[in-house]
């Protein structure tokens, strides 16, 4: 392992510059076409084949070594439509127009960045010791994992007819946890989401006479506060579901009745029954509501995105445990508490019926993070992912992505010898 990790040392600074010029560049899902150019030319200035364009702006390397397993390197590439307030020299200033044709900042404020740079990291430190290994390298540089959309594209543009499927498939995120430290979990480790779009519709007239109109206004009220009560009375205590209405918009004026409300509400949940009992419930909800208010038509929900639970192979994530024990100092490599944020990576996985492993990797400043803890403040002092001021430092964190990375498929190819 030290052999294929010579060398990096000396490759930070390049990784730096990468990193800070896709910070500064960020490019919202599907539109990652400025990102996926300089990763497809990273790629192929290391020798890899290369394939763009997979799924909208995918990005496939691949290289082969000689006989032996073929390992998935994943990394996702998108931003979001958040306005970054780091104070950074390299903050991003980008604006873009969103699906909807909206113009609106855009930000690396989950990391994608580093996502995308350890994996350029990865490939091109595996690419400079191939005599140190056999088999093949799928390096899959995914769009659009924000909108659940990315890996599932791919997919279906035909990312395993280039190269054949993986033997294995490994990814990692960047958390608000200590830079320096990593952090797997067999089984579940990210929840499911599910997210709806609710029109409730009304009828709309003068606000001076409210009794001539059925108000979608105070009907939304009604369902907003009464879903509240899906997890607080609906679900076990010793289970776990959020249900959260992140949007919603009704009315043009203070003195008009408008026709029609629409919702946006955000499930998530680590088991499949209670994913179903929340889903039913909403839907009741919603249409028992809207009867109850008179509504002169029944209320739409339509699906905006959905991501399966994030379930890690038990016998393969105790394997690289074990691995990235043996190899990170003492006191780095932890158990991951579950997370109710969600990853399409699985997906990958689940259409090569392979196993897989996710990891969390730690991205913000040791001593503030402990400290935070210590005096138990993480949550009110510490960005997380999405946060416009959400920042991981530099080092460690890109050298132990890399080093990660490496680690994970090098453990899978083992050498040419025992190949």
């Amino acid at each position: 392992m030290s052999t294929v990790l010579s060398g990096l040392d000396a490759r930070l600074p390049d990784l730096e510059r990468l990193y800070v010029d896709l910070h500064r560049h960020p490019e919202l899902g599907f539109a990652e076409t400025r990102t996926a150019a300089e990763l497809a030319r990273r790629l192929t200035a290391d020798g890899y084949e290369v394939h763009t364009g997979i799924g909208g702006t995918g990005v496939l390397g691949v290289l082969r070594t000689g006989p032996g397993p073929t390992v998935l390197l994943r990394a996702d590439i998108d931003a979001l439509p958040v306005r970054e307030r780091t104070g950074l020299a390299y903050a991003s200033t980008a604006t873009a127009v969103d699906q909807d044709g909206r113009e609106v900042p855009v930000m690396h404020a989950c990391g994608h960045d580093m996502h995308a740079t350890w994996l350029s990291g990865a490939a091109a430190q595996l690419a400079a010791h191939r005599g140190e290994w056999s088999g093949t390298l799928l390096a899959v540089f995914q769009p659009a994992e924000e909108a659940g959309g990315g890996a599932r594209a791919m997919v279906a543009d035909g990312l395993f007819d280039r190269a054949g499927p993986p033997d294995v498939a490994f990814g990692q995120h960047v958390t608000p946890g200590p830079a320096g430290w990593v952090l797997t979990r067999p089984g579940a480790l990210m929840a499911a989401t599910d997210a709806l779009r609710v029109t409730l519709h009304g009828r709309g007239g003068h606000g001076s006479r409210p009794e001539t109109t059925v108000d979608p206004v105070v009907l939304a009220a009604s369902v907003v506060l009464k879903l509240q009560t899906i997890v607080s009375r609906e679900i076990a205590a010793t289970e776990a579901a959020v249900v959260t209405v992140g949007s919603l918009h009704a009315g043009t004026a203070h003195n008009i009745i408008a026709d029609e409300a629409v919702l946006e509400v955000n499930v998530r949940s680590f088991d499949g029954g209670v994913r179903r009992r929340v889903l039913a419930a909403i839907e009741r909800i919603v249409h028992a509501e809207a009867q109850a208010a008179g509504a002169p038509r029944p209320p739409e929900m339509t699906e905006l995105a959905t991501f399966p639970v994030l379930t890690n192979d038990e016998a393969a994530t105790a394997r690289l445990t074990e691995v990235f024990t043996g190899h990170f100092p003492e006191g780095r490599v932890w158990e991951a508490p579950q997370v109710t944020g969600s990853e399409d990576f699985g997906e990958l996985a689940a259409a090569a019926g392979v196993p897989s492993v996710f990891w969390l990797v730690g991205g913000l400043d040791e001593r503030t993070v402990l400290e935070a803890i210590a005096a138990g403040r993480f949550e009110t002092d510490i960005p997380s992912n999405h946060s416009p001021l959400f920042a991981p430092v530099l080092h460690p964190t890109l050298r132990t992505g890399v080093e990660a990375l490496v680690v994970a498929a090098m453990d899978w190819f083992g050498s040419p010898a025992v190949a």
